[in-house]
C-alpha cells in the first residue's frame, strides 16, 4: 500500500476553517518580497484571503448547506465536498454546478481557481486513469490513489501548466532551462528541475498538479513531458508570490482585493524528488496532449459558472454605478446594460448546452459536451464586459473619498454637497464607486481582467483549434456539389421559377 493509498483510508474528510489554517502551516518554503513565510494564514498579505476561504469551507458543515455542499461516499462513508463527486448521471453534473454557483455566488465570481475549480480536474485526472495505465501500467493506479487522497482530506489544490518567459523564440530542448524537465529516474521516483508560471492560488494551496499546458508542441523533448502531484512543502519546491493586490494603503480599503486575492506565484523545483506513486504520465506527448482535454472537461463547464457569476456582479455594480448619477435612464447606458446582460445570459445558455450535450467518457464518468467555442467567446467579450462599467462610472472611479475622509468634520460637509448622487448619500455611493474602481480599475481589477484574457489559453490558438475540429463536411459536399457544373443564366432561371416568367406575375 502507498503512502497516498493509506492517507485516503484514513482520510479526515470535510475541511473546517480552522483546520485549512493550520495545515498551510506545513513549512513550505514561500517566499514575499524577499521574506520567508512561515505561517501564510496569520501573514497580513495572506490572512483576508485565506479567512475568506476558511468562512467558505465552513459552510460545508453547516446543515442548510450540507446536501448541496457535499455528499456521502459509498466506498468510505465520509461526507465528502460536492466538487469531487465523479458525476456518473446529468442529476449529479447538475448538482456539481449548482453547488459551484453557491460557491461562485459567496464570491462574486472573483475566485477563479476556487477549491470547486481544481477539485474538477482532479475528477479528471481520475476519469483518464485507464488511459494512463495503458501508457506505463502502474500510472493509472498513482491516479486513482493521488485523487482519494484529495477527496477524503478536502484539499485545497492548484495546478502549474504554464512554462517561463525567458526567450519563447527558442526550443527547450535547445536551452533546457526553458522548461521543467525530468533529469532522471531512480527507484524512488524521479527528479525534476525548472520553473511554472502563474501557479494561481499556490501559497494558499495544499498541493500542486503539474503538468503540459496548450502550448506544448511536437517539437520538445520526452525529458520535458511529465504529469505529477507534490505537496507544496516538498523539499527543493521554492514558491515566489507576486506583490499582494488587496493590501490597504492610505486608508483606502480594498474589500474586493483583500477577500478574493488569489494570489500568483512562481514554482522554482531545484532538483526536486517526485516519488514514483506521484507521478501520473511520463514520456508520452501524444497522451499529454489528449490528456489536457479530457482532464479539464468539468472545470472548463465549472469556470463558466464562475464567469456567469462575474458577469452577473458587473452588470449589478454597472447598474447600481448608473443609477446613482441619474444616466440609469439614459438610452445609450441602457443599450450598453443590455449588452452586459446579453452576455451573462449567452454564459446562462452555454451551461445548459453543455449540459445537453454530456456523453459518458470512458472511465465511466458524464463529462459535460466540449465548451471550446463557448471559452472562445468568453475571452473575446471580457473587454467589452468591463468596459461597460468603466465608460458609465468614468471619471467617478478614480475620485472618492476614504472611510476616514468620510468621518472628518471639515471634509464631511463639502462631500455631502458634493460627491452625493441620485437619491444616495456620499458615504453609500463612495462605497459603491470604489468597489466598481476594484472591479475595473485598480490592481485587483487588472489582475483579474487580465486572467479572464489568458487563463482559458491562448485565444488565437484556440480559434484555430476550433476551426480544425469544427465538421464542414455536410454544408462543404452541397456547396461543392452547387459549384461542380455550370450555373443556369438568369434566363433560364426565371423561366423555370415556380413563380413563371416575370410577365405572366400579378
Amino acid at each position: 500500500m502507498t503512502i497516498l493509498d493509506a492517507s485516503a483510508r484514513t482520510g479526515r474528510g470535510l475541511l473546517t476553517g480552522d483546520r485549512y489554517r493550520e495545515e498551510l502551516a506545513d513549512g513550505r518554503e514561500l517566499y514575499l518580497d524577499g521574506e520567508r513565510i512561515t505561517d501564510p494564514a496569520r501573514h497580513p498579505a495572506f490572512r483576508p484571503a485565506v479567512d475568506t476561504l476558511a468562512d467558505l469551507l465552513d459552510l460545508q458543515h453547516e446543515p442548510e448547506h450540507q446536501d448541496l455542499l457535499t455528499y456521502k461516499d459509498p466506498g468510505t462513508g465520509l461526507r465528502l465536498a460536492r466538487a469531487y463527486q465523479p458525476p456518473r448521471t446529468l442529476e449529479e453534473l447538475r448538482l456539481q454546478r449548482r453547488s459551484a454557483e453557491f460557491w461562485h455566488a459567496a464570491a462574486f465570481g472573483q475566485h477563479g481557481r476556487s477549491p470547486a475549480f481544481m477539485a474538477s480536474i482532479a475528477v479528471g485526472v481520475h476519469d483518464f486513469r485507464h488511459q494512463l495505465d495503458r501508457a506505463r501500467p502502474g500510472f493509472g493506479a498513482n491516479a486513482d490513489a493521488w485523487y482519494r487522497h484529495c477527496a477524503t482530506n478536502d484539499l485545497v489544490l492548484s495546478h502549474a501548466l504554464g512554462d517561463p518567459q525567458i526567450d519563447r523564440s527558442t526550443d527547450p530542448v535547445d536551452d533546457p532551462d526553458l522548461a521543467l524537465r525530468v533529469l532522471k529516474e531512480n527507484d524512488v521516483g524521479i527528479v525534476v528541475r525548472g520553473a511554472k508560471q502563474l501557479t494561481t492560488l499556490a501559497p494558499l494551496a495544499h498541493e500542486v498538479l503539474v503538468y503540459l499546458s496548450a502550448s506544448f508542441t511536437q517539437r520538445r523533448g520526452e525529458q520535458f513531458v511529465v504529469w505529477f502531484a507534490l505537496p507544496l512543502n516538498t523539499p527543493g519546491l521554492v514558491t515566489l508570490c507576486r506583490e499582494p493586490l488587496g493590501a490597504e494603503a492610505w486608508g483606502h480599503a480594498h474589500p474586493l482585493g483583500a477577500r478574493y486575492d488569489e494570489q500568483d506565484a512562481m514554482l522554482f523545483f531545484d532538483d526536486v524528488l517526485v516519488p514514483w506513486d506521484r507521478v501520473f504520465l511520463l514520456r508520452d506527448g501524444a497522451l499529454a496532449r489528449t490528456g489536457l482535454a479530457r482532464i479539464n472537461a468539468w472545470s472548463a463547464y465549472i469556470g463558466h459558472v464562475r464567469y456567469r457569476e462575474r458577469l452577473r456582479t458587473l452588470l449589478a455594480t454597472a447598474t447600481l454605478v448608473a443609477e446613482s448619477i441619474g444616466v440609469d435612464g439614459f438610452r445609450n447606458i441602457q443599450e450598453d446594460l443590455g449588452r452586459l446582460a446579453s452576455y451573462a445570459e449567452l454564459t446562462e445558455i452555454f451551461l445548459d448546452a453543455a449540459e445537453a450535450r454530456a456523453t459518458l467518457t470512458d472511465g465511466g464518468l458524464l463529462a459535460p459536451g466540449d465548451t471550446a467555442a463557448s471559452r472562445v467567446w468568453s475571452a473575446e467579450v471580457a473587454d467589452g464586459a468591463v468596459d461597460v462599467l468603466r465608460r458609465i462610472g468614468a471619471s467617478g472611479l478614480l475620485m472618492q473619498p476614504t472611510e476616514k475622509d468620510l468621518a472628518h468634520p471639515r471634509l464631511r460637509p463639502f462631500l455631502d454637497r458634493y460627491m452625493r448622487g441620485k437619491d444616495i448619500d456620499a458615504e453609500r455611493k463612495s462605497r459603491l464607486l470604489r468597489l466598481a474602481w476594484e472591479l475595473v480599475g485598480d490592481g485587483f481589477g487588472q489582475r483579474q481582467h487580465l486572467y479572464e484574457l489568458v487563463h482559458r489559453g491562448d485565444l488565437a490558438r484556440n480559434r484555430i483549434n476550433l476551426f480544425k475540429r469544427y465538421d464542414q463536411s455536410e454544408v462543404r459536399h452541397r456547396l461543392e456539389k452547387l459549384v461542380s457544373g455550370p450555373f443556369p443564366e438568369a434566363s433560364e432561371t426565371a423561366a423555370t421559377s415556380p413563380a413563371g416568367p416575370p410577365e405572366e406575375r400579378p
